[in-house]
Formats: structure tokens, sequence, C-alpha cells
């Protein structure tokens, strides 16, 4: 699924321009960390695995700026509990 980006936020509409998924988060320590605190993925599009892209998202984009992420939502904290690969990134 392609993603559209605004600070502090990936998201993608339907045609309609309905929210089907979002990740949102706020930057701390002077854009050093991301804090992730909401993913959102509609009841119909549930299953998909898009959750999980836009944490991707958020880590390619943390990645790019030299940041960490501090998952405070209950999907991102389960993402990183599940993905030990990701620890590097995680705000301590």
């Amino acid at each position: 699924m392609e993603f559209e980006f605004e600070p502090g936020r990936f998201y993608n509409n339907d045609a309609d321009g309905r929210l089907v998924a979002e990740v949102t988060f706020q930057t701390l320590d002077h854009g050093n960390v991301f804090a992730v605190d909401h993913t959102f993925v509609r009841d119909d599009h549930r299953g998909q695995g898009i959750a999980g892209q836009l944490i991707q998202k958020t880590i390619e984009h943390a990645t790019n700026h030299n940041a960490k992420i501090l998952p405070i939502c209950t999907y991102a904290k389960a993402f990183f509990e599940r993905k030990p690969e990701y620890n590097d990134i995680v705000a301590k």
C-alpha cells in the first residue's frame, strides 16, 4: 500500500477520501525521537499487514533523520517486541 506523508503522520485514504490507515507520531528531543502514539487500520482492511507497513515507513523515516522511535501505542509496542532486529532504533 502507498502512504502519504504529513509532518507527524503517514496515512492512506480511499478513492472517496475516507481514511483507510494511519500512524501518527510526535517529534521529541529536538527531532531525535519519534514517539509513535497511534496506529489505525479501518476494519475492512485489517489482517493484511498494513499496520506493520505503517511502522516500517516510520522506521525508514526515523532512519533517514537519524532518529529513534519511542513506541507508545499498543500496536507499536507489540511490533517492536516481536521484532528484536529493530532494537537499535528503539529509544531507551
